[in-house]
């Protein structure tokens, strides 16, 4: 399963990830896909679109079933504490963790 979160997403953009996504909520897209198709649509969106950002939260085999990358920079950024992944927004990154 791949998940991803994105923002400044032009037309075009997102017209190649509803061929292998739905979007069930505006710039939020689910899909199941192999690794390498998920790859290919990945490096199609890095090389065409310079302004889009996006989290993508794809599954992996480790303890937690997922990793997480980013394009360019979101909001939400990914932290790994103790071989844990977690996601943060702005706001969340003022907080110390106590872990």
């Amino acid at each position: 399963m791949t998940v991803i979160i994105a923002q400044n997403t032009p037309d075009a953009v997102r017209g190649v990830l509803k061929r292998w996504f739905i979007e069930p909520r505006p710039n939020v897209f689910v899909g199941t896909m192999n690794a390498n198709v998920r790859k290919n649509v990945l490096l199609y969106i890095r090389s065409q679109a310079l302004g889009v950002r996006m989290l993508v939260i794809h599954s992996a085999p480790n303890c937690q079933g997922f990793e997480i990358e980013h394009i360019n920079e979101p909001d939400y950024t990914e932290i790994r504490r103790d071989g844990l992944w977690l996601v943060a927004s702005p706001e969340s990154e003022k907080i110390d963790f106590p872990f």
